[in-house]
């Protein structure tokens, strides 16, 4: 299967606790990505959480499409607070599979974060995917910031 990696690394005016306790909770991906509309059938097991998250895509602004997707997240606090780690799969129909992992970091009062997408998909749809998922790691790390801004 075709595959390709995307990485984006982007600063946040929090500390590496806040940045990792906003990304082990899976509704606050609602809205963090802009395709996510839902999360559901959440069920927790020894640090790794499995659930259903829907991505709602348009196609031509009139045609909807839900794609229901399985989600596995694995948060590894153990060099809080300096850092920190977020990791998991995502498996979505048609044999389109992202492993996804966040290294937070702390840098001086803030966070660096490390947004890493590793994308297989069937042939033909590499090209789709990776435009997708680019769209939404650069709309992620700008909302994700906005959410853990420190007030003035």
């Amino acid at each position: 299967m075709p595959s390709a990696e995307l990485k984006h690394t982007f600063h946040i005016a929090a500390p590496p606790t806040a940045v990792f306790a906003h990304l082990a909770e899976p509704s606050h991906y609602i809205g963090l990505s802009p395709l996510l509309v839902a999360v559901r059938d959440v069920r927790r097991d020894d640090g790794t959480v499995h659930y259903t998250a829907v991505e709602r895509f348009r196609f031509l602004g009139l045609l909807r499409h839900d794609n229901v997707i399985g989600v596995t997240l694995v948060a590894a606090p153990e060099g809080l607070p300096e850092s920190a780690e977020i990791s998991g799969e995502v498996r979505s129909p048609g044999r389109v599979r992202m492993g996804y992992r966040f290294a937070i970091d702390r840098h001086g009062p803030g966070s660096v974060v490390t947004d890493t997408l590793s994308l297989q998909t069937p042939p033909g749809l590499l090209r789709f995917s990776l435009s997708q998922a680019g769209a939404v790691q650069q709309a992620r790390a700008r909302v994700l910031t906005e959410r853990l801004a420190r007030p003035v």
